[in-house]
């Protein structure tokens, strides 16, 4: 358990929740002591901060970042001690795979935003297929996520947990076809949640 990261959201909790007032729904759908993999849309930078707070405290999760916000001094330290990873989004990152891998294995949980980057709406961009590969190589499910609304204070944004996904592939391993095609019907699950948005 990460001392930093619960003493961290313990502290942030009550400021951030005022500011961005959050509402909860799915939380029935997480799984109980297995680790999963949360697949979730990013049109915010408060996304990954407000996702993060919804959990149960019993559920910490380890977040893939873009690997320039790790390299910026003071955010790159404060995500790190949290538990955060970069991640080279412009190249098959296989180091940043590998740690999402043995995190997952070692039973924690993982936030990952499939388009691996902050979009407008549903589209924009396509899902990344690694998401997939991690899910695959650990037996963890993936979990659908919709965080909506426009976050401006004291707005209420919607958080929604869906379902638990579990892809199955026609050969052991699967193929990149089969890991791109997996990656588009989750972020498709997780925009769908919307429609459960208050």
């Amino acid at each position: 358990m990460n001392r930093f990261y619960m003493t961290v959201c313990t502290v942030a909790a009550p400021v951030i929740h005022l500011l961005f007032p959050v509402t909860v729904s799915g939380l029935e759908n997480l799984p109980g002591e297995q680790g999963v993999v949360f697949c979730a849309n990013h049109a915010s930078a408060w996304d990954p901060i407000l996702l993060c707070l919804a959990l149960p405290r019993r559920m910490p999760i380890r977040i893939m970042a873009k690997k320039e916000l790790m390299e910026k001094p003071l955010i790159g330290w404060f995500l790190k001690k949290l538990g955060a990873f970069g991640v080279d989004r412009g190249h098959s990152d296989l180091n940043a795979v590998k740690t999402a891998i043995q995190s997952v294995r070692n039973g924690g949980n993982l936030l990952v935003f499939p388009e691996g980057t902050r979009v407008e709406r549903a589209g924009q961009v396509r899902a990344k297929g690694g998401v997939v590969m991690i899910a695959m190589r650990t037996g963890a499910a993936l979990l659908p996520v919709y965080v909506g609304g426009k976050k401006r204070l004291f707005h209420r944004t919607h958080i929604v947990f869906g379902q638990p996904y579990h892809p199955v592939t026609a050969t052991r391993h699967g193929t990149a076809e089969e890991y791109q095609a997996f990656a588009d019907e989750i972020l498709r699950r997780a925009y769908a949640l919307s429609a459960q948005e208050e």
